[in-house]
């Protein structure tokens, strides 16, 4: 399947979503990979995996970017050599990257009952407004979840925890935003935060 949405939170900033609906053959067919990346995801033994490797490239092909155009650093964080900031998703057949002239983060996740068993690893000041007992309490987790996945890879810093140093201020589904807060040692900032859902699964992406 081609591009599945595209979307502009601002002019600096664009989000583009993929999902997956072509075998790993047809996927790597169609992108262009480096030695490093052809290696990479031959190595992979999950096809799952494979097809989401090929699909952010099929991603960066969208903005105009080839597979040469994007390196990780020694933590894994991408980059792409124009300088522009980029975040990186996949969850099962969904893919996603954000691209911006600032810092920015995105999440995809499923949304699974099981999120609930977890709560209470990633949340803290937020259990001050949900509801475990209402229908959408599983969304709210998995929309809190993939705020602060987007906070952390955004910031970039090993020792960020998700339950101490992040909080998410109350939100409505509907809305599709909310604002979300690091605060970490001497650094304390606040992030817009922007959210979707779609076929079962969530996504959130932060900019400053």
């Amino acid at each position: 399947m081609p591009l599945y949405k595209t979307l502009h939170p601002n002019s600096q900033t664009t989000v583009k979503i993929w999902k997956i609906s072509e075998s790993y053959t047809n996927l790597v067919q169609s992108v262009s990979l480096n030695a490093e990346s052809l290696a990479r995801v031959s190595n992979m033994k999950s096809e799952i995996h494979q097809c989401g490797f090929l699909s952010v490239r099929s991603l960066l092909a969208e903005f105009g970017y080839t597979d040469s155009d994007l390196y990780y650093d020694i933590n894994g964080k991408p980059h792409l050599k124009n300088g522009k900031y980029i975040s990186i998703t996949h969850s099962f057949n969904f893919s996603a990257i954000i691209v911006s002239d600032v810092p920015i983060g995105i999440d995809i996740e499923k949304q699974r009952d099981k999120i609930s068993i977890i709560a209470h690893k990633f949340i803290d000041y937020e259990f001050q407004y949900l509801n475990e007992n209402t229908n959408g309490y599983v969304k709210d987790l998995t929309v809190i979840w993939c705020i602060k996945e987007s906070l952390y890879k955004l910031f970039e810093t090993p020792g960020l925890s998700f339950k101490q140093h992040t909080l998410v201020v109350p939100f409505n589904l509907e809305d599709g935003s909310t604002i979300a807060w690091i605060d970490y040692e001497n650094f304390k900032h606040r992030y817009h935060i922007h959210f979707l859902e779609f076929e079962g699964f969530m996504c959130a992406y932060a900019i400053p």
